[in-house]
């Protein structure tokens, strides 16, 4: 495993350099390029901010994984962790006002009945080694669901906010008037994996493909591991469709909670408590 391991990617200086010139690339191309949007270089600096941290972050969590696949209570606490860190990911880059920490519903919505499935039945053993890379995909892939979805659900309510106020006007509840508008943009949200999962070894290749692409290791790291290919392609594949299942659930939840006003953008809240102040009144 160790030689196999090497002959991917060797572990030394000249690894180093050469992430240290690709970041620089990203970095000057999305600087120069104004990939922001406001046509600014604050882009460039999260490229730059990402990058180093994405290394701090490997280096601190390969040293504790080592630690935590051997110690039964701290793989419980790991997961939560991650479980904690995908919410607070998700919720911050949803809204900025104080309902982010709704994301962690459709997370777990998504993820929970995954794993607890896959550890009932058996097929994904209670370990460390096993448990935490199946359970980072899911939660990986769930965190990137909810985030279009919310992103995409609250500009669609935003842009269209005529016609939400049109459907309160033939007596449409709230939540019927915005899940209307919202469902069709929430549901380009599955689009990527719909993707991933369609091309996966024709457009690109076995053993470069998602698992070298979007996800971490599923198909090379059972071939590393020893695997033989039919197996690792039948892991591959279990992750594709297990993703797809926990993102259509994620999406679904994601959906609820936009058109429930319980995940909302600071303007679309304020607007929506005018409104629901407005008809009040009226009703009165």
């Amino acid at each position: 495993m160790r030689s196999a391991s090497a002959a991917l990617l060797p572990v030394g200086p000249v690894l180093g350099w050469v992430l240290a010139v690709l970041l620089a690339v990203a970095v000057v191309v999305t600087a120069t390029a104004r990939l922001s949007p406001d046509q600014g270089f604050g882009r460039g600096r999260e490229v730059l901010t990402a990058g180093a941290r994405a290394a701090v972050q490997l280096a601190a969590v390969s040293a504790v994984i080592g630690w935590v696949v051997h110690h039964g209570a701290a793989l419980s606490g790991f997961v939560l962790l991650m479980y904690a860190a995908a919410v607070r990911t998700a919720g911050r880059r949803i809204t900025s006002d104080s309902t982010w920490w709704w994301a962690g519903v459709p997370i777990a919505a998504g993820v929970l009945p995954a794993v607890v499935l896959l550890l009932a039945t058996g097929l994904l053993p209670p370990r460390g080694i096993a448990l935490i890379p199946v359970t980072g995909i899911l939660i990986g892939g769930a965190l990137t669901a909810t985030v279009l979805a919310g992103r995409q659900s609250l500009a669609a309510l935003e842009q269209r906010h005529g016609e939400v106020e049109a459907g309160f006007a033939i007596g449409m509840t709230d939540r019927d008037a915005r899940i209307e508008i919202a469902r069709p943009a929430a549901s380009d949200s599955l689009i990527p994996g719909l993707d991933q999962t369609r091309t996966v070894g024709l457009v690109t290749l076995p053993g470069a493909f998602v698992g070298l692409v979007t996800l971490p290791g599923a198909f090379v790291g059972m071939l590393l591991g020893g695997a033989d290919a039919l197996t690792a392609g039948a892991v591959q594949l279990f992750v594709l469709i297990a993703l797809m299942a926990v993102q259509a659930v994620a999406v679904t939840v994601t959906l609820e909670l936009v058109a429930r006003a319980r995940i909302t953008a600071p303007r679309r809240a304020a607007a929506a408590s005018a409104a629901r102040r407005t008809r009040f009144t009226r009703g009165s």
